[in-house]
């Protein structure tokens, strides 16, 4: 029986990872400077596509990076996507940088 994925950061690896049955099923990977964290790429693996695994992934990155009060940069087109879609995470880009992510 599945349960909930897990989801962790990995400071070593530079990602937030999702973990499905303690199987690694992806990851947003990330840059990080003092005050703000650039997502760069996110990869589901093909076995565990179509389960909505990105988008909780990228929620719950979003709100660990809320809670640490890091502003955001959505270089990776999904991560930009799903901010487009969820409003209520446009605050986290950067006012003056949100027409350069056409957010």
């Amino acid at each position: 029986m599945s349960t909930e994925p897990e989801i962790k950061d990995n400071p070593d690896a530079n990602r937030f990872e999702i973990l499905v049955d303690g199987e690694l099923a992806g990851f947003a990977e990330y840059r990080l400077k003092t005050g703000q964290i650039s997502f760069t790429h996110t990869e589901i693996d093909d076995n565990f596509s179509g389960q909505g695994l990105a988008g909780k992934l990228v929620r719950a990155a979003l709100d660990e990076v809320r809670s640490r009060e890091l502003r955001v940069l959505p270089f990776c087109p999904y991560v930009r996507g799903w901010i487009a879609k969820h409003s209520d995470y446009l605050d986290l880009v950067p006012a003056e940088r949100r027409a350069g992510f056409e957010l």
